[in-house]
């Protein structure tokens, strides 16, 4: 494909999000004709250059980071930053035939970016937009934009589309892509990394454990998931992810000092962020999945069944289109501790149910949610944008 049109990927972030792992598997595909521009440094940066894919970083400063989802208006540094780093992106986007942003600070930036380099732009849309995540200002600004300048928006779930409408963006911009996982990396983890984890942690061989992997922010639940706990005097729990953006180390405190309580003591196990998930899914008897907000996808439902272990989810958003209760998992109430742990312990105690739900989910992921299902799809979205723009 050396001779085919170049892409010009933009993501804020430098982080590994799940937004960033699913980016990776996209630009992976497309590396002998794209590069990747970046916000900032970070593991992102270093996991793309590890496979081969040309990536830039260009720091922005104070400029984003002052910049919130619930942020009213911008703030005058914001405005001339975003401007500033509009302008450097714009740069590199006249080398490239399409713009594909991954985020919503990405997409402000390089659709304005893509304006003044005269080059369409396609925006992968991994966020609910609506009032709970955004505030009104942002929801107009984003949706405003994407009418005038999106030449295509890919969701990553029909939740995710629909929100975008209901915010009044246009319906026939949207394309829906669910997100898609390799199961290698979990297929490869050694039958003994169960008690080997168990052991490193300090965790009983027999003991139940519950896990928990998603960044540390309120939204994402990890308190109900302590409350939960609390009735459930005998259980462990792995809480796997970091404060990954300004604002959350805050709520990490407050975990590490609630996980330190005596009801709770030597049960709680916050692991921060890490790159062995499947070893450390391979020690629990459950995952939970806790958002008490609805979800736009939710890449742990889908790396929870691929590695064949029961599921507890919040019944919202996304998470729909990807379980169904009593089917492949166990829904609940968002932010309910009490049904949380309900469903917990009735897993525990009826053991062919948490079987079958595995079972089934595992067979259910692994032929709908898959890595070259969504690369299929993104790709046919791009080929259709630069087919338009060549027109």
């Amino acid at each position: 494909m050396s001779g085919a049109a170049r892409i010009l990927f933009v993501d804020h972030a430098g982080v590994l999000g799940g937004a960033e792992l699913s980016l990776l598997d996209i630009a992976v595909a497309f590396r002998d004709r794209c590069e990747v521009v970046l916000f900032e440094h970070g593991p992102f940066e270093t996991k793309l250059l590890e496979h081969g894919v040309s990536v830039v970083a260009i720091p922005s400063g104070a400029a984003l980071r002052g910049v919130k989802k619930g942020t009213r208006l911008p703030s005058p540094t914001a405005i001339v930053g975003t401007v500033v780093l509009a302008t450097h992106v714009a740069r590199r986007a006249k080398k490239a035939a399409l713009v594909y942003t991954n985020s919503p600070k990405a997409f402000l930036i390089g659709a304005t970016a893509a304006a003044l380099a005269r080059r369409p732009v396609i925006w992968h849309l991994r966020d609910i937009l609506d009032r709970s995540h955004f505030s009104a200002s942002n929801l107009r600004l984003m949706t405003l934009t994407a009418n005038a300048r999106v030449s295509r928006i890919i969701a990553n779930s029909h939740a995710t589309a629909d929100a975008f409408v209901a915010a009044g963006g246009r319906r026939d911009l949207v394309r829906v892509v669910h997100n898609g996982i390799d199961p290698a990396a979990f297929d490869r983890v050694d039958p003994t990394a169960r008690l080997t984890v168990r052991r490193a942690l300090g965790i009983p061989d027999d003991a139940f454990v519950v896990g928990s992997f998603s960044r540390l922010h309120p939204w994402k639940g990890q308190r109900v998931l302590l409350d939960a706990l609390e009735t459930l005097p005998d259980v462990h729990a792995l809480i796997v992810g970091g404060a990954l953006f300004s604002g959350e180390a805050e709520y990490e405190k407050e975990l590490r000092h609630r996980a330190a309580q005596p009801t709770l003591a030597g049960r709680v196990h916050l692991l921060g962020a890490r790159d062995d998930i499947p070893a450390l899914m391979s020690a629990c008897d459950l995952i939970a999945h806790t958002s008490t907000l609805p979800e736009p996808f939710g890449r742990v439902l889908v790396e929870a069944l691929i590695a064949r272990k029961p599921l507890v989810a919040s019944d919202a958003g996304g998470v729909r289109e990807v379980v169904q209760h009593m089917q492949t998992a166990l829904l609940v109430q968002p932010g309910n501790s009490a049904a949380l742990a309900s469903a917990i312990m009735r897993l525990r105690r009826e053991p062919k149910l948490a079987v079958s739900l595995a079972s089934s989910g595992s067979s259910h992921v692994r032929e709908r949610f898959t890595r070259d299902a969504m690369i299929t799809g993104v790709m046919a979205n791009v080929s259709d944008v630069l087919e338009h723009a060549r027109r």
